[in-house]
Formats: structure tokens, sequence, C-alpha cells
């Protein structure tokens, strides 16, 4: 039997019991309560309208079909050109050279021949590119070309129909310059090498200019001197127009290699100037040679006279060449004498700085426009060959004085220019670094001292 106390703790207990229980439950049913609430809020929300639904709307276009017929006319009807191009060949008249480009055009020849800028068609060089644009009859529509002689600036020629007419204008080309490298060997002269390799001839005059107060190309050449030449060209719509600076060169002659460099150097009254690869420069005092290409017929030492018969000293030195032949300065200076002067015949004189002169006689002709006091600089033309006054021949007598005294200019050890320093010839070894890893790519072997000569 439980007592009443027992009994009233007991119902306590089951009541907390059952109570908690409740509560738990109500807590239950209220949390599923809500998620099928929003479970229901979202299973009914409203969905789109079906694509089918929608509206249709038909739109009907009538095209026109093209009418080929008409089109095949207007084809027919319209005129047809033709384009041509052809390269100037060796013996071309302008009848033969228009006649491979298509043109059957009386009135355009006739105006080619008689027009000042036109005319310039007939003066073209072998190898030049000519464009023409021409009708089925032949008749022409326009023709061009480029001008230009390798050293001045180029030009296009366009000779264009004008009504029952032509009209010709020129105007300057737009060039693109590249950079091309070149090498080649003496077997007999430096021209015939540089024919060989495909050289231009004025890139083969700048490497004598580059070259000739060290070496005699018409005396010190040897069979088996080899050479390096990196020079610009100018292009045009693919065509080769004309060549440019020699930006660097090597010479080996007789074993001794000869080096030079252009750089554009700030200040010079050229621009710049050709600098060995210890940047100093290669432009000396005086050039070895006042002619291009010569050979020495008589030296600096006593002999017989060849007219007098008597033996006397000959006080300068006789440089052999055809009459007409080129005679340059020896170095910057200014004129002192222009004119006849008994045996030297017609003479040169110039007065250079300090005490050094140098003369030139037995002259042809003098240069154009030279006279006394005018300024003169290394190189600048001032008169040709001959064999004037007491000559048995073409020749050219040069003497070099110094204080008025004839000294052997062959035997002179002549001085440079001031060699580059600080900004410039960090500049330079830039410039000169480039062109020996060019030189590399022509004659990988030999590089390496060349390569120490700048750092």
């Amino acid at each position: 039997m439980f007592s009443r106390d027992k009994l009233i703790n007991m119902g306590t207990s089951a009541k907390q019991l059952f109570g908690s229980t409740r509560k738990s439950r109500i807590v239950s049913y209220s949390a599923l309560v809500l998620a099928v609430c929003a479970f229901g809020a979202a299973g009914v929300a409203p969905m789109a309208p079906d694509a089918a639904d929608l509206p249709v709307k038909t739109v009907a276009l009538e095209l026109a079909l093209p009418d080929l017929q008409s089109q095949i006319a207007a084809h027919q009807e319209a005129p047809e050109y033709y384009v041509r191009e052809e390269k100037v060949r060796a013996g071309d008249s302008l009848a033969t050279l228009l006649k491979r480009l298509g043109v059957d055009d009386a009135a355009a020849a006739e105006f080619i021949k008689t027009d000042h800028a036109a005319y310039q068609v007939l003066q073209l060089k072998p190898g030049k590119q000519v464009q023409a644009q021409t009708d089925t009859d032949g008749q022409l529509q326009w023709l061009r070309t480029t001008l230009g002689n390798g050293r001045d600036a180029a030009s296009n020629l366009m000779i264009q129909r004008a009504g029952d007419g032509f009209t010709a204008k020129q105007t300057p080309a737009a060039l693109e310059k590249r950079v091309e490298m070149r090498s080649g060997e003496i077997r007999s002269s430096l021209f015939a090498a540089t024919d060989l390799a495909l050289i231009p001839d004025n890139v083969a005059t700048q490497i004598v200019d580059m070259f000739s107060t060290d070496i005699d190309f018409a005396s010190d050449l040897r069979r088996g001197d080899h050479f390096n030449v990196v020079y610009e060209t100018f292009w045009q719509g693919g065509e080769y127009i004309r060549a440019g600076r020699v930006l660097a060169a090597e010479f080996v002659n007789g074993g001794r290699p000869y080096q030079a460099v252009w750089f554009d150097e700030p200040g010079s009254s050229q621009g710049g100037g050709y600098f060995g690869f210890d940047g100093k420069s290669l432009k000396k005092a005086f050039l070895k040679s006042p002619l291009e290409f010569s050979r020495i017929s008589s030296g600096f030492s006593m002999r017989k006279h060849p007219i007098s018969g008597k033996w006397k000293a000959h006080k300068g030195v006789d440089f052999a060449a055809v009459t007409g032949t080129p005679i340059r300065a020896a170095a910057d200076g200014v004129v002192q004498y222009v004119g006849a002067q008994g045996g030297y015949g017609n003479v040169v004189e110039i007065k250079h700085w300090g005490n050094y002169s140098t003369a030139y006689a037995h002259m042809s002709r003098f240069a154009s426009g030279i006279r006394k006091g005018m300024k003169i600089n290394q190189g600048e033309l001032i008169g040709y060959v001959g064999s004037t006054g007491w000559s048995t021949g073409p020749h050219l007598h040069y003497e070099f004085r110094v204080s008025n005294v004839a000294r052997d200019p062959m035997a002179v050890d002549m001085p440079t220019t001031q060699p580059l320093a600080g900004a410039n010839l960090q500049r330079f070894r830039s410039v000169a670094s480039d062109m020996l890893h060019r030189f590399a790519l022509l004659n990988p072997a030999g590089t390496d001292t060349r390569l120490a000569a700048i750092k």
C-alpha cells in the first residue's frame, strides 16, 4: 500500500513528465505546420505562361528576284582594264617598252616624247620597273615608275590620261629603309669584287673613301684580300631604289685588318663620321692619295728629269692616271693659288692649318667655282688630271709641304682627330657592338679581338 504522501509525489512526477512531453509535442507540431505553409506558398507561386500560348504574328514580304540579264548586260558594257609590269631592258626604245606593256596608243607615245617630265621614261636605266594600265584597245590609262640616279632623293612619276590628253606629275617617293650585309674577296680589283658580291658601285666608292688614308686601292691591294660591309638600301613596293650610307666595313689588306663604323656624332658638321672599334676617328689630317684610283709613277727621290735630262730632286709624288681623272683635296684648308705656274702647268695650292700646305700640278682643268681664298674640305673636287706644263704624259704631281719645304707624303705620319669620350663613347659602343655581331654572321672567325676592343 502506498502512503498518501508517496502517492502525491508520484502524481507530481507524472504531471511534470506529461507536461514536458506535451510541450515538446506542441513545439514539434508548430514547426511542422510552419514548414508545410512555407512549402505550400512555394508550390502555389504563379508560373510564366507557356510559349505556345504567346500571340504569333505572320509577316509576308514579296522579294523581287534579281534581273540576271540586266546584270550581265551592265557587266558587258563596263570598260575592262589591264595592268602590266615590265622591267626596262638594255637597248629598249620607247616603242619596245610600250609594246611589252600592252600599250598601243600613238597619242600617249607622243606625249611621253614631248613632255618635259614624261620624257624621263626614255632615260630609265635597265632593270627599272614600269607599270601601265590599258583598256581592251591598248589605250593608255596611266603609266608609273620611280625616278632616281641612286644618289639623290627618289621620286614617283605618274603619267595619266586626262580627257583627250595626258598629264605627268612627280611626287616624292615613300621609301622603306633596309640594312644589308655583304662580303667579298679581291681577285683583281675592288670593283670587280664588289660586282661579284652584288654590291652597288656607290657603296664600293664609300669603302674607298673610308680607308683611303690607310690603303691605296690602286697599288696596295693583294689577291686574297677580303672585306665585309653593312650598308643601307632603300626600297619602294618591293623594288630596289638605291643604296645609302655604309654603316660599317671591314677590309683585310695584306693580312692587316681595317675596320670602320659610322657614328652619328652630335655637333659634327657632317652629322657624324667613321670610327674604329676603339672609338678613334678614322679621319686623318691628309688623304694618302688625292686620286681614288691611280698608281705612283714617280716617287719622292732623286731622278733624271724626263725633259731636261738632268738629275735633280723630285720634290713630290707623281700619280699616273688618265686625263680627266678627278683630283681631291688632301685635307681641309683654304685655296691659296689657282692658275698656271711655269713647269707646273695648271696648279692649285692649298694652305692647311699650322705650317702645312699642298700643291696639285699639271691639271687639265680646274673644278667649277674654285677660286683663291675659298674654304675647301677634305676630299672635295678641285680639278682634273692632265698634262700641262713640263709633263710628258697625263699624271698628277702632288707635293706635301711643311713650312714650304717639300716632304714625302707617303712617309709622313698623319695625325687623326680626337677620339670619342664620355657619353658619346658609351653610345658608340652600343652601335659598334651591333655591327660586330653582323660581321660575325658574315665571317664568324676572328671577331673576338674586335669585341674586346670596344669593352
